[in-house]
């Protein structure tokens, strides 16, 4: 199986530690945000990886260089010169999936030990439901800042919503899809009007899919290193968290 690692945010939360490398590069406990992500992928068996670059991309370059000798899982490296938005960066690359049922979709500014494997064989179960996307879910304090999903006793989800005013719940969208290639017919058309010059999963795509998603609640380590005080606490967190 393939996956989608999008890295290519500017980590405008974590200056002054972004003025000098990109987000994806953070040390987490002494290692790169970018490398663990290599190693959760590959210790989960996924053969390819396609990592999207700007900020900083020929550090993240330089990195893979390194790095690639050293593992199995093929990594192909795309440069953004400006920034498509999550959804863009899926879009524009859709010919990396061809011919694959099913690829994950992870944004690689959260620091997790999720157990892929196990999400992609939930996946595999509510594709026998009609299900094109298994959204990966944790709960969450504040759920007016995040994209939150409604999920049924079966497992679907029924509603989303990005930064609802009043949240419904408090399952909140990981980052982290097991998708079909079904999934590209959810995507707007050339031409529709975005009201943005990026296209985005949480805006644009993921409320078109109601009913044809399923929820994974994740159980695992999970954190968002956007800020400096998440990344604080992560920097705490993880050395407890390693498996």
């Amino acid at each position: 199986m393939k996956a989608f690692l999008l890295a290519a945010g500017k980590g405008t939360r974590l200056k002054p530690l972004t003025d000098k490398m990109p987000k994806c590069l953070v040390p987490i406990c002494g290692k790169p945000l970018l490398l663990i992500w290599i190693e959760l992928l590959e210790r989960c068996g996924i053969s390819e990886v396609l990592i999207n670059t700007h900020h900083f991309f020929g550090q993240v370059e330089d990195f893979i260089d390194t790095v690639s000798v050293h593992t199995k899982l093929k990594i192909t490296l795309v440069h953004e010169k400006k920034l498509l938005g999550n959804g863009g960066t899926v879009s524009v690359n859709r010919d990396f999936v061809k011919g694959e049922s099913d690829f994950i979709i992870a944004y690689a500014d959260n620091l997790t030990n999720l157990n892929i494997r196990e999400m992609i064989d939930c996946h595999m179960k509510y594709k026998l439901q009609g299900c094109d996307l298994t959204m990966g879910l944790f709960r969450v304090s504040n759920p007016s800042a995040c994209g939150i999903a409604e999920v049924n006793a079966q497992g679907k989800i029924t509603a989303f919503v990005e930064k609802p005013e009043n949240p419904p719940d408090n399952l909140a969208n990981a980052g982290i899809y097991i998708a079909s290639n079904k999934i590209f017919d959810f995507f707007p058309k050339p031409g529709e009007d975005l009201e943005s010059n990026v296209l985005d999963f949480g805006h644009h795509i993921l409320p078109r899919m109601t009913d044809r998603m399923y929820g994974y609640e994740i159980k695992e380590y999970l954190r968002d290193i956007g800020t400096m005080e998440s990344y604080g606490k992560a920097g705490k967190e993880w050395p407890e968290q390693i498996v």
